[in-house]
């Protein structure tokens, strides 16, 4: 009997600094580019086992905290990085799509057009879609599909009585995605960091030492074939 593949995995990004530092005696810039790249095997790496949605924790609202320098550096990388994974001939030919998760009102405007472009670029395919979480965080995602919810029962258009589980998953910036059947976060980190918080209720959980830009195809393959050997209970 074959074990199934996850249909959805979600990855925390983790390591991208601490690799450069202690691998490599490198800037962190040095370290997010790897992690860039490491991004796009890892694409690949979905499509050769048949993932068909990929949910990956780019940038999270708490990383704003971070060095401007820092910041304005990442967030150049990730419009350009959009705008060549749209305009790339093995995305269309491979039919990889790409659509954002994230608050956009935190995003500049180059940012906010790159994120455009691409998901019209790469508008209507699904052998496999990549959800970049940018400006993510899972309880301002809760925080902004509540307030919607809340602003629409004010007015009349909905009742109490009419908010549902599938009410609520319908607010949420991620109302077109299935829930994820497998999380990942790389570098030891043993939590969750406010990714996907509504969504992981039921996904299995599975943490590796290994940094981001390090991580190999068998480190995928390992995550996989542990989610296989799982009974997945939905519940207790």
């Amino acid at each position: 009997m074959a074990y199934p593949v996850p249909n959805h995995i979600g990855i925390i990004m983790d390591g991208n600094r601490r690799y450069a530092q202690e691998v490599l005696n490198a800037s962190a810039e040095e370290g997010h580019l790897m992690g860039r790249d490491k991004l796009d095997e890892v694409i690949h790496w979905c499509l050769d086992i048949g993932v068909r949605h990929l949910t990956v924790y780019a940038f999270s609202t708490e990383n704003f905290n971070r060095d401007p320098d820092e910041v304005e550096y990442i967030m150049e990388m990730i419009a350009k990085s959009l705008h060549e994974f749209a305009d790339s001939e093995e995305v269309h030919r491979l039919h990889v799509g790409v659509k954002l998760i994230g608050d956009r009102e935190m995003l500049s405007d180059v940012v906010l057009e790159a994120v455009d472009y691409a998901e019209e670029k790469t508008k209507g395919y699904t052998d496999l879609v990549v959800y970049m979480a940018i400006a993510y965080g899972g309880r301002q995602e809760l925080t902004n599909a509540t307030r919607q919810i809340a602003s629409k029962v004010k007015s009349g258009e909905l009742d109490v009585d009419d908010i549902t589980e599938d009410l609520i998953s319908s607010y949420m910036w991620t109302r077109d995605t299935p829930d994820p059947d497998l999380i990942l976060r790389t570098s030891g980190e043993v939590r969750i960091s406010n990714f996907l918080l509504w969504q992981m209720a039921y996904s299995e959980l599975y943490f590796t030492d290994v940094y981001w830009p390090g991580f190999r195809f068998i480190d995928l393959l390992r995550a996989v074939r542990t989610y296989q050997q799982r009974k997945r209970r939905y519940g207790v």
